[in-house]
Order: C-alpha cells, then sequence, then structure tokens
C-alpha cells in the first residue's frame, strides 16, 4: 500500500518546468533532472505586490508573474540548485537535481507534494484570496514554509499584509536558540547575519539602512503542537548566500551558514 502511494504521489506531481528569470539565468539542465526523489526544492511562484516600494516595483511592472521573471524568480534557479546539491553531499536524502516552481491558483494542487516550500523576496508579495487559503491549508496540513531575502520596515510591512490575512489569529515570535530547527543536523546557536551579494560592491551586512542598522531577526509561526510552520529570515540573504557559493568572491563563511541553516529548515520540515 506504500508503494502504490508513492507511486501515485509522484504521477500526481505538475511536470517540470522552466521558467524566465529575473536575472537571466540560462542553466542547462542537469542530466539526471528528470529522476523522481524524496525532495525536491519546491518554489513558491507569487503575484508582485501593486504597492510600489522601490526600484524592483518599477522594474518589471506589466509583467506577468504566472510566466515567471518576477519577484519570485529572483535567485533562480541557480540557488535552489546549489542547495539541492549540498543536500545531496552532506545528508543522505535522496534529492532531485532540479526545483519544481508552485503556484498556488485554481485546482493545482501540487504544493501538497512537497513538505518544504520557499519564497524568496516576500517583501514584494501579496497572495490573492484564494491562494491565501490554499496556502493556509498546507500549513495546517504538516507544510512548511521558509521565506527569506526581504529588508527592513517597508517589505515587513507588505510582508505582514498577506501573512496576516493566512493566520490572522497566530502570533509571529521569534524563535528560540533551542528550538529542534536550529538542530537537527548542524548546531547553530551562533548565527550571524547573512549579507546578499550587494556585500561584494557597498561593503554592508545589511541591505536597506535603518536607524538600528537593519539586524537579522530569526522568527516564526507555530502551530497549535508546538511545530514551526513558518520560519522567517528578514533583513538576510540566505538566497544569494546559496547562489554565490561556488562564487570566489562572496565570502565563504556567508555561504557555509547559509548551506547549514537550508539544510537543518529542510530536514525539520521532514521530520516534524
Amino acid at each position: 500500500m506504500g508503494c502504490a502511494l508513492v507511486v501515485c504521489t509522484l504521477f500526481a506531481q505538475r511536470p517540470f518546468r522552466q521558467f524566465p528569470t529575473w536575472e537571466n539565468y540560462r542553466l542547462p539542465l542537469p542530466p539526471d533532472w528528470n529522476e523522481p526523489a524524496e525532495w525536491t526544492f519546491a518554489r513558491l511562484m507569487y503575484p508582485t505586490t501593486s504597492i510600489r516600494l522601490d526600484w524592483q516595483s518599477e522594474y518589471r511592472r506589466g509583467y506577468d508573474w504566472r510566466e515567471g521573471a518576477t519577484n519570485w524568480t529572483i535567485d533562480y534557479p541557480r540557488s535552489d540548485r546549489h542547495l539541492a546539491s549540498a543536500l545531496r553531499r552532506l545528508t543522505r536524502i535522496h534529492t532531485r537535481s532540479v526545483e519544481q516552481p508552485i503556484n498556488l491558483d485554481g485546482d493545482d494542487d501540487d504544493v501538497f507534494n512537497y513538505p518544504w516550500l520557499y519564497a524568496v523576496e516576500v517583501g514584494h508579495w501579496e497572495l490573492t484570496d484564494p491562494q491565501i487559503v490554499k496556502f493556509r491549508e498546507y500549513l495546517l496540513r504538516g507544510g512548511f514554509f521558509m521565506c527569506d531575502d526581504f529588508h527592513a520596515a517597508n517589505e515587513w510591512e507588505v510582508f505582514l499584509y498577506t501573512m496576516q490575512k493566512v493566520f490572522p489569529d497566530r502570533p509571529i515570535v521569534d524563535i528560540p536558540d533551542k528550538d529542534a530547527i536550529f538542530h537537527t543536523v548542524f548546531d547553530l546557536d551562533d548565527r550571524y547575519q547573512i549579507p546578499g551579494a550587494q556585500f561584494l560592491t557597498s561593503g554592508k551586512i545589511y541591505e536597506k539602512n535603518e536607524r538600528e542598522g537593519s539586524p537579522a531577526h530569526w522568527r516564526g509561526v507555530y502551530d497549535d503542537y508546538g511545530r514551526l510552520m513558518v520560519a522567517i529570515c528578514h533583513n538576510m540573504d540566505l538566497g544569494d548566500s546559496w547562489e554565490n557559493a561556488d562564487d570566489p568572491h562572496y565570502p565563504e563563511k556567508f555561504s557555509a551558514l547559509g548551506i547549514r541553516i537550508g539544510i537543518d529548515y529542510v530536514i525539520y520540515a521532514m521530520t516534524h
């Protein structure tokens, strides 16, 4: 029976598709791209907010997010495949070599095939009401959501606008250092702020300058049983740390920590 369920799940997954990207990556497909696996990097597709926050808000205005090349594709697919490669090398999880973009619209229930879901640049997202319903169901049914690469107060407010619709009655709290999510594979009590590639030119750890220096925040949302459903990485850019893990100019210490965090989060999602 168990094998039959696995086969049915695999056939229910949507076919792989590589979308146009923000950074115009045209990566060749790995030779094993079509092999099924235990874990796949699932990346959330989302509509971009209509709020005019910054240059990004104007740069791709008018693009159809369902066809890629908008905020959800930043760092994609390079960061996705680098983290997948790290999981292959550092754990025993059978990991698919390519990512899976996830659209929450309509009757498409592909999201329920993946225990771990990631979104980048959530300071620029705005889920629709039907997407929020499905997203909430995904999380309450045991799914895990990690979001990353958004900065300062204005992007936090945009993120919060959607997140409070998802869970109006659940608080966002700081994740304690002793939480299991920081100790599944690597012990991560000594975490530090991880900057994006902008660090190479600006020399600044934070991306948007505020009076307090925009410190890193490790926050989350828990379910009724103490399971972390949502892990929020604010004022940091783990996606860039994965994306640039093979760039000799990007400091190794940032990619090393970013990959360890990603692995801990993935293992937590698969075991809690």
